[in-house]
């Protein structure tokens, strides 16, 4: 009888070790399709949707999640400062939360407090680790901005014109087309460049998009596109300047990111020109308006690191009418018309001993983190490692049917010409053009129903 009660408490023991470093795994009898994050999902579908935690963090971990929290929507003033200095000189906003608003999608306007888009640029070719070439006295990025005193590097002036598409059946849709301007450059630009530009994107479920193993994403390339059916994807591979070797990207608009860190200390560099560990120099390096302080890095550690966690740490919001016969037949639509082949529905994450809540879950994002050519109606013509002109990251599709609610107004793709899922659909070209032309060959009420599957999201 003892050894049985040793075995007993053994097995117990070792089944809570377990339930420490991971979540609970989800069965497929019984599974609610509601779960987009799986343990790491919330059920809340108000403008604050994007904007929690998830469940059943430690007291530690709940509270450093709330500081990077209060750090996230923190503005900065210009240095030197008692508190949050640091601003610029240049910048394109004064805090996290002023491009992603509510943890969601930016604005597409360029210059303004609640601006969200930003041009990045580089001289056409490459240098030795495959990065974009920075223009001197600018960089790769250009900021909109600037404190008292400073001059921004440039403005930049956003006009639409318009496009109409007819659907087979006769129905009009009148796109927009972005062009961009730059004007008053502080320093001159050079005759060729390429330009790029970036609206904030969501930053809820980066966490468990981190947690998926990088076997489970190569898994779906198919870069010579080996079964014929005209998709391919293929990873990015980025070089870290901080571990000088290359790894897979699987942030930013075109996989240029390695992990969350990396997303959040060079946010704070370019967007806002606060320094940090990670990216230690001014974004203004070389110029005449550098501040000069010898203050670097002013972002304590401390905080790039909550701020990261916060970011990694932020839930999914649940879908939303899932037994709706329509949506339903719209989930069906979605596969058949070759959606689902870039963006995945379901996929398994691995194990994450920092956050459990994010380890070995079943989760449906849409997508499979790799590039894909989006045809020539969507290119920028900037290459940015790997990714060439007109390839983009496959953005996830969970959340989407919220961005309304959200941002007020919601504006989708990378540059946010889009003003509705639909837009967004017809602007596709390349790989996604099979896709595209199926969707505008389905019938009115079909199209609606695969619509209502994507706002369920």
């Amino acid at each position: 009888m003892k050894k049985i009660r040793i075995l007993i408490l053994t097995g117990c023991a070792i089944a809570l070790l377990i339930r420490c470093n991971k979540a609970d795994e989800f069965p497929d009898d019984g599974y609610d399709s509601r779960l987009s994050g799986g343990a790491a999902t919330v059920f809340d579908a108000t403008s604050k949707a994007f904007t929690h935690a998830v469940d059943g963090l430690s007291a530690r971990d709940l509270q450093f999640h709330e500081v990077g929290d209060a750090a996230f929507e923190q503005s900065f003033v210009s240095a030197p400062a008692i508190v949050h200095g640091g601003l610029g000189p240049v910048f394109n906003n004064v805090s996290c939360i002023s491009c992603h608003h509510n943890d969601g999608k930016g604005t597409p306007t360029a210059g303004f407090n609640n601006s969200s888009l930003l041009i990045r640029v580089s001289l056409p070719g490459e240098d030795g680790n495959g990065a974009p070439l920075s223009i001197p006295g600018v960089g790769f990025q250009l900021q909109d901005q600037s404190v008292f005193s400073s001059t921004p590097e440039a403005h930049v002036n956003i006009t639409y014109s318009d496009v109409p598409v007819t659907y087979p059946d006769g129905t009009i849709v009148t796109l927009r087309k972005p062009t961009y301007t730059l004007t008053n450059p502080y320093f001159p630009l050079p005759a060729v460049y390429n330009t790029s530009p970036r609206m904030a994107p969501p930053v809820f479920g980066l966490g468990l998009l981190q947690a998926i193993p990088e076997s489970t994403i190569l898994s779906f390339a198919d870069e010579n596109d080996a079964d014929g059916d005209g998709i391919s994807g293929k990873p990015n591979y980025i070089y870290d300047t901080l571990s000088h070797v290359k790894a897979l990207g699987k942030f930013g608009l075109k996989a240029n990111t390695i992990d969350i860190s990396h997303q959040v200390a060079f946010a704070y560099q370019q967007d806002i020109g606060i320094t940090n560990y990670i990216a230690p120099r001014e974004n203004c390096d070389g110029q005449k308006q550098d501040d000069g302080l010898k203050d670097d890095p002013e972002l304590p550690d401390s905080i790039l690191n909550a701020v990261a966690f916060y970011v990694k740490s932020l839930a999914v919001p649940a879908r939303r009418n899932v037994t709706d016969p329509d949506v339903k037949a719209g989930e069906q639509l979605f596969t058949q018309i070759t959606c689902a082949k870039c963006h995945i529905p379901t996929i398994q994450t691995g194990v994450d001993l920092t956050l459990p809540q994010i380890s070995n879950q079943r989760i449906h994002p849409y997508t499979d983190l790799l590039l894909h050519d989006m045809g020539d109606d969507l290119a920028d013509g900037r290459p940015d490692f790997l990714a060439s002109g007109s390839e983009w990251r496959t953005m996830p599709l969970w959340g989407i049917g919220l961005f309304p609610k959200t941002n007020g107004i919601a504006y989708y793709l990378h540059d946010g010409r889009a003003r509705s899922i639909e837009e967004a659909i017809l602007w596709h070209g390349g790989e996604a053009e099979k896709a595209k032309n199926n969707f505008m060959n389905l019938s009115k009420p079909d199209r609606d129903k695969l619509l209502k599957f994507l706002n369920s999201l």
